[in-house]
């Protein structure tokens, strides 16, 4: 008996859950989710170049030596701010210091040979003068005058290379600036060539960017541009300074050089960017970009929502091209003049009710 009437409840039961879930999900389906749009207009399609490179300080210099020694100090560190004049790198300059004895000491030599030959020459000159030397012997004393001269230059020329030797003994700070490298400590071997301190001057950068030959003839200097920094997602502004009319030792590569505008941006040198050239063409073409966080991906696929007819949600599916900051290119799936969803106050899916704010 009792399993008579809990069937009969069972399925009254069920009745009112069926019926109280179909007037939930009306309600549901009457609810519309309030959504911002964004259209693709003119602005938006730029037709632009591509091109990857790397940001470097404007005044930058990689100092070596010309002699090759063990470094005896080195007073800074990587980061140290060094002024214009101020030591970087001491290396030992002990046989330096011989060889400066020894320049000294033939040039102490020189000179007194010279005084006395100076000597002569003006004591036969007024003997000649006075027909008591004969031509012979005037000229003899004027060729060894001459030698004597030579030789006390020479000596002095000796003793400038040697001066000029101890310049690069002690490496100085060509300019006020950071140190952005150091490759030596003390006690190493330095050679002549070799890189010992690396220095930049802050505040002041440029990109060093690798343009196609497909495109070079783009590429106009003078040009506003745009530089993402990809590690920090920033764009800053820039102009093209200097064009090369040469690919020959770049690899096929023609090298452009941007300066990049003052900006409050912590960008570094080394860090890789992205410039975008503005491409002048005489026929108008559809560049349709659109922001990243508009984006809705489902694995390998990126779409975005769209506002139908009747104003439901409508999930439409694109081929994407470039990226460029925090847009992207739209190469098929969206076109001009076309609205899309930029963000909402609820959950999109495909059919929801929607309200355009």
């Amino acid at each position: 008996m009792k399993t008579k009437y809990i069937l009969p409840l069972l399925a009254l039961s069920l009745i009112v859950f069926s019926c109280g879930n179909e007037e939930n999900q009306v309600i549901a389906d009457k609810a519309s989710v309030s959504v911002k749009v964004n259209a693709v207009n003119d602005n938006d399609n730029n037709s632009f170049i591509t091109a990857s490179g790397t940001i470097q300080a404007v005044k930058s210099a990689n100092l070596s030596t010309r002699m090759m020694g063990y470094v005896a100090h080195t007073p800074v560190n990587v980061g140290d701010k060094v002024k214009q004049g101020q030591l970087l790198v001491a290396i030992n300059n002990s046989d330096l210091q011989a060889k400066l004895s020894q320049v000294n000491a033939g040039i102490n030599e020189a000179n007194a040979a010279f005084t006395n030959a100076e000597k002569d020459y003006n004591r036969y000159k007024n003997l000649f003068a006075e027909n008591s030397a004969s031509q012979k012997e005037l000229d003899d004393m004027t060729a060894h005058y001459n030698m004597a001269k030579a030789r006390l230059e020479g000596a002095k020329q000796m003793k400038n290379e040697v001066d000029a030797q101890f310049a690069y003994a002690n490496i100085r700070a060509p300019f006020d600036g950071v140190v952005t490298g150091r490759f030596v400590k003390d006690g190493d071997m330095a050679n002549p060539g070799m890189p010992l301190i690396a220095l930049e001057a802050p505040g002041s950068f440029e990109v060093i960017a690798m343009v196609p030959e497909s495109n070079i003839s783009e590429i106009i200097s003078g040009t506003e541009v745009n530089v993402l920094v990809k590690s920090i997602n920033k764009t800053v502004k820039g102009k093209v300074t200097e064009v090369s009319s040469s690919a020959k030792n770049t690899g096929g590569q023609f090298l452009v050089k941007v300066a990049l505008e003052k900006t409050d941006a912590s960008i570094l040198s080394g860090m890789f960017v992205t410039v975008q050239f503005s491409q002048e063409t005489q026929e108008k073409t559809n560049v349709v970009l659109i922001p990243v966080e508009a984006l809705v991906t489902k694995g390998q696929l990126s779409g975005v929502y769209t506002v139908s007819e009747s104003n439901t949600a409508l999930l439409r599916w694109l081929r994407l091209g470039r990226t460029f900051g925090d847009r992207i290119e739209v190469l098929s799936g969206l076109s001009a003049n076309e609205s899309y969803i930029i963000s909402a106050d609820g959950k999109l899916y495909n059919g929801v009710n929607v309200t355009i704010q």
